[in-house]
């Protein structure tokens, strides 16, 4: 596929790696650059001699540098290379090197699609096994919701007045016994309460909402036998309780997709880096977030370029209304996203989804956001926001947009965001003709 140089640059694990990439984009210092309808390649010169290669299906690299960064400086400069000087990388067989590399792809791809032996022993069952583990999770989890109504009641008792003057190891505290419980669902979500206190006017508001949520959350775990399988799928994964990727190919809902690659997030907590990619089908509209998680510098597993279009079946979570996904099977190279964005008409039209979202799942707490036609501003008052064509608007994260003020130039854009139902992060816009990345948040 043809990346543009925005896009090489958006696979790049870090600024540092981005930077380096850049500056590593000319020909000068590669060797033996070449590509084929598989891959692209280069020998690069640096304090030895590395060999690069990209494989084209799914833009994953390897280099023979020792870098523990991945994709690294060396990969994300060849790409970056191949998007700015297509020319530089003549048409060729690839070498020995290349070859065997595609080879062992292609062997573990087939080992995969395999599955699992099917003569493997099952799970035991005896003391001590995964039933046994089960069992006594449940009973921790139990007990950590107990110790959590009860930390609840004693903050809704003593009024929110005072939370405003604790410390964040009021909140800490509290999370870190979630997790010994083995609940880090909810621990993640007491944690991130912790920012709403003064952070807005509205903050009283904000953080009954959301202990309102949780207390409807730990309610609902203990009746989970009385909900549907749907709902009660999300509430066991709002808790805390992870399903095997084995598990999901086999019980999720299966869409194949033109999937637009909007945009990533990732950040990074205790070394756990967390990827966030959201994706909307260019057919069916429909929204879908891939998580990818990957400790210290460990790669992510897939690699999915932003601003990109991606044919592909994906198969969804069981839970009531299905958003996260990861991607089963691709079927050929990604291209470049070409606009304009499939989105509601008006910024009533996306909240109106929101709220049906909610209405089906109440822990949903962040969402695509696709608008059509909408125009940046900034307002002394309000800050930076968005508006539609009927004069409804929605606020933007703080910071500054004045390179999506430059893009819209004044007139309407299509924007990609991530809504957190207080304020907009964009994502990416599709203006003149292309589609212009944000900058991730890390």
């Amino acid at each position: 596929m043809e990346l543009t140089v925005e896009q090489a640059l958006a696979l790049a694990p870090d600024a540092a790696a981005a930077t380096a990439g850049r500056k590593l984009g000319t020909p000068r210092g590669w060797r033996n650059l070449g590509r084929s309808d598989a891959a692209l390649w280069g020998e690069c010169q640096g304090s030895a001699l590395y060999q690069v290669r990209v494989a084209l299906d799914d833009l994953t690299a390897k280099c023979s540098c020792p870098s523990r960064k991945f994709p690294c400086k060396h990969a994300i400069g060849l790409l970056v290379l191949a998007a700015s000087d297509p020319a530089a990388l003549t048409d060729s067989e690839p070498p020995a090197w290349v070859d065997d590399w595609l080879a062992r792809r292609a062997a573990s791809a087939k080992r995969r699609e395999a599955g699992p032996s099917a003569s493997a022993p099952a799970p035991s069952r005896a003391k001590g096994g995964t039933a046994q583990r089960a069992d006594r999770r449940e009973a921790r989890v139990a007990a950590g919701l107990d110790a959590l109504d009860l930390w609840l009641d004693d903050l809704i008792r003593n009024g929110l007045a005072g939370v405003e003057s604790r410390p964040a190891t009021f909140w800490e505290a509290q999370a870190a016994r979630l997790v010994d419980s083995q609940a880090p669902g909810l621990a993640a979500r007491l944690r991130r309460m912790a920012a709403i206190p003064n952070a807005t006017p509205d903050w009283p508001a904000r953080l009954l909402d959301r202990l309102g949520r949780l207390a409807l959350l730990t309610h609902a775990y203990r009746r989970q036998d009385d909900l549907d399988s749907a709902l009660r799928e999300d509430v066991r994964a709002a808790v805390g309780w992870s399903l095997r990727e084995e598990e999901v190919v086999a019980r999720g809902e299966v869409v194949r997709d033109g999937w637009l690659v909007l945009g990533q997030r990732v950040t990074i907590e205790d070394r756990l880096r967390t990827q966030a990619t959201w994706l909307v089908g260019a057919r069916s509209g429909r929204p879908a977030l891939a998580l990818q998680f990957a400790h210290g510098s460990a790669p992510f597993a897939q690699t999915l370029a932003p601003g990109t279009r991606l044919d592909a079946d994906l198969v969804y979570w069981p839970g009531a209304y299905p958003l996260r996904a990861l991607v089963r099977e691709r079927h050929g190279a990604p291209a470049p996203l070409a606009g304009p964005l499939p989105g509601p008409p008006t910024i009533d039209a996306f909240l109106d989804g929101v709220a049906a979202a909610t209405a089906r799942q109440p822990w949903l707490d962040r969402f695509p956001c696709v608008l059509n036609g909408v125009t940046p501003l900034r307002d002394d008052a309000a800050g930076w926001l968005m508006r539609d064509r009927d004069g409804a608007a929605l606020p933007l994260t703080p910071g500054e947009h004045w390179r999506l003020l430059a893009l819209g130039g004044g007139r309407p854009l299509d924007l990609a965001g991530e809504w957190d139902g207080t304020a907009l992060t964009p994502l990416g816009a599709w203006a003149d003709g292309a589609y212009h990345l944000f900058a991730e948040v890390r």
